[in-house]
């Protein structure tokens, strides 16, 4: 197989020395995390997703949490100290974060927005999050996470 190309994820991860691991596959078109999961054979509830988000200040947040799970917004706004959230339209996501829906990760964006990881992260030894790009996968421990993306963790899940 040819060399994979390396995103900034990848690039951030090996500059920082933190400890994770590869996983490519085919994919032609967005598939959401829980999709991915099931096709690969992988636990969906430690495969995680990112969801972007702009506060009522016009600041960008990054969230991260269980592909199975949906976000709820308060908690999320009052996590990122703001009014209040909306989910960024999936026509700004490259424009903001650098990277295409499906492929965006909290791991390398255009800029170092605050990044949130839903504290269910904490119970998996390792969590799967986007590489970069459709197709590709990083394996890691939420310590590395956090690590790589400045990140803090918090509660995101609605109940």
């Amino acid at each position: 197989m040819a060399k994979e190309q390396k995103t900034n994820a990848m690039r951030i991860l090996e500059q920082k020395q933190l400890p994770h691991r590869l996983n490519f596959y085919e994919c032609g078109e967005f598939t959401d995390a829980v999709q991915i999961a099931k096709m690969l054979g992988q636990d969906p509830e430690q495969t995680f997703k990112t969801l972007m988000c702009v506060g009522k200040s016009g600041g960008h947040y990054a969230f991260v949490m269980q592909g199975t799970a949906t976000m709820d917004l308060k908690k999320a706004a009052q996590a990122a100290g703001e009014k209040s959230l909306a989910l960024l339209p999936v026509k700004e996501i490259q424009a903001v974060t650098g990277y295409i829906r499906g492929g965006c990760t909290a791991i390398g964006m255009k800029k170092d927005y605050p990044v949130f990881l839903d504290e269910m992260a904490l119970l998996y030894d390792e969590i799967i999050v986007s590489g970069g790009r459709l197709g590709t996968q990083i394996f890691l421990s939420p310590d590395a996470f956090l690590a790589a993306t400045n990140g803090k963790t918090a509660d995101l899940q609605a109940d």
